[in-house]
């Protein structure tokens, strides 16, 4: 029996904002404990961690349950892919060497069971202001990275959660159309010149949308893990957005 590809984003692990973070954490946990034998990928498309710099020689604590069990199904022989998002960041080796996992920053665009898939977290397509994208590209800055990282950890810390809280508070729907609309617009443009796509699947919105674009092609955002809990299955053929709620 063929295995299904899951596709999940937006988790925060560890956000102050989430009223149990441990809880969150379980239900991650139990949700990947249910597919482990059902999944053949796994693909987490950005912001899994609400917070993340790695050191050198020191790692944050925490997601000790979630980071073992991508180590178990990894260790099973499942791929798991892992993009970069705008909270999680400052991945390096640590993670894909500890958990054999697969760290992508960017775009990818590959052949899944058949099908051919545009992946990306999401906050770098389509139009953008320029105030983010500056901000986006001092994150990504090797010598800001470094500069940062000077920086004594109980300052940075409380720096990023706080600035991941106030991001959230300033979410609203219209903020939240808008971005949708954007994404989409940025999925058809991209299509027209690209008809081999059958799916562009993104996060970053905190928004479930499975809407066709062209003709099959066919344009995913995979909510949250806040209070939606949904993600993604391709079985082969057709994709489908559920959600966990065990």
């Amino acid at each position: 029996m063929s295995k299904n590809v899951y596709f999940l984003s937006d988790l925060h692990l560890g956000a102050s904002y989430l009223q149990n973070p441990l809880e969150c954490e379980k239900r991650v946990v139990r949700f990947l404990d249910s597919i482990k034998d059902k999944a053949s990928e796994i693909y987490l498309l950005g912001d899994i961690l609400d917070y993340w710099y790695e050191y050198r020689h020191v790692v944050p604590k925490g997601y000790v349950r979630f980071l073992g069990k991508l180590a178990e199904l990894a260790d099973s022989g499942i791929k798991i892919h892992w993009f970069i998002g705008n909270h999680d960041i400052w991945i390096f080796n640590y993670l894909p060497q500890e958990l054999g996992i697969e760290v992508t920053d960017g775009i990818m665009v590959k052949d899944i069971m058949g099908k051919r898939f545009f992946l990306n977290h999401g906050d770098a397509v389509g139009k953008r202001k320029a105030s983010f994208l500056f901000i986006r590209w001092i994150f990504r800055n090797k010598v800001c990275q470094f500069l940062y990282s000077m920086l004594p950890s109980c300052l940075t810390i409380p720096f990023a959660h706080n600035w991941s809280s106030h991001s959230r508070k300033a979410e609203n729907n219209d903020c939240i159309n808008a971005a949708l609309h954007n994404i989409t617009n940025f999925a058809k443009e991209h299509a027209q010149s690209n008809p081999d796509i059958d799916f562009y699947v993104f996060g970053h919105l905190h928004t479930i949308a499975n809407e066709p674009i062209k003709d099959t092609t066919r344009c995913i955002v995979l909510g949250d893990w806040i209070d939606k809990f949904s993600y993604a299955v391709f079985d082969g053929e057709n994709i489908t957005i559920e959600n966990f709620n065990n």
